[in-house]
C-alpha cells in the first residue's frame, strides 16, 4: 500500500525501519542487510531522503551513518502514517491466518503494542494450525514489517491447561497491553 504512495518499496522499507527506531543510526550495508535490498537502491533512496532532509547523515570511523531527523516538520506525520499502515498489515495478517487452520485465539503483543521487553512473544496463536503454511506466511509478514516477529502457537487444550494453572508466560501476555484479533475461546 505505502509503496504506491511513496513510489518505491525500498524507500518504504527504509522509512519503516528508521521511523520505528528513531534513536538508532544505521550504516549503508547494515540497512542493505536488514531490508534485504540491493545496495545501489538503498543508496539512491538514502540520497533522496537526505535531499528532503527527512534523514540526517554523519560520518564516524570511516562509516557513514543515517538516522531519521526527529526535528523534521513531517516526522510525526510520517511516523503516524507508518504505524497506521502497520495496523493494515495486522488486519491482513489476521485474515491470512484464518486460511491456515482453525484459529481460536490470536493476540498481538510485544512489538505490536510497544511492549518489547515485557513479553517474550509478539503474537499468540491458539488452535489447530498448519505449521508449514504458518512458517511460510510469517516469513512474508516479517519481510512486510521489516523485522522479526516472535510467535507462539498452542493447541486449545494446552491453552486451557496453562490458563487454569495461571501460567506466568500466558498470564503476562493476557494481562499486559495487547490487541485481540480473534477470540473464539472466551466467547464459548
Amino acid at each position: 500500500m505505502l509503496e504506491h504512495l511513496f513510489g518505491s518499496r525500498t524507500r518504504v522499507k527504509l522509512l519503516r525501519l528508521l521511523l520505528s527506531n528513531p534513536d538508532k543510526a544505521y550504516f549503508v550495508r547494515e540497512l542493505t542487510r536488514k531490508r534485504k535490498e540491493r545496495i545501489n537502491s538503498v543508496r539512491r533512496e538514502l540520497d533522496n531522503l537526505e535531499k528532503i532532509s527527512i534523514i540526517q547523515k554523519r560520518k564516524e570511523a570511516r562509516k557513514v551513518y543515517y538516522q531519521i531527523d526527529k526535528n523534521h516538520v513531517l516526522y510525526k506525520e510520517l511516523r503516524a502514517l507508518i504505524l497506521k499502515a502497520e495496523v493494515g498489515l495486522e488486519r491482513s495478517l489476521a485474515k491470512t491466518l484464518k486460511d491456515i487452520g482453525n484459529v481460536r485465539l490470536m493476540v498481538l503483543t510485544g512489538m505490536f503494542t510497544g511492549m518489547k521487553e515485557e513479553t517474550k512473544t509478539d503474537m499468540l496463536i491458539v488452535g489447530t494450525i498448519n505449521r508449514k503454511k504458518l512458517n511460510t506466511m510469517m516469513k512474508k509478514f516479517q519481510d512486510d514489517f521489516g523485522r522479526q516477529i516472535n510467535f507462539t502457537v498452542m493447541s486449545t487444550k494446552e491453552y486451557k491447561y496453562r490458563s487454569d494453572l495461571t501460567d506466568r508466560f500466558l498470564f503476562n501476555i493476557l494481562e499486559n497491553s495487547k490487541v485481540v484479533l480473534v477470540d473464539k475461546i472466551n466467547k464459548e
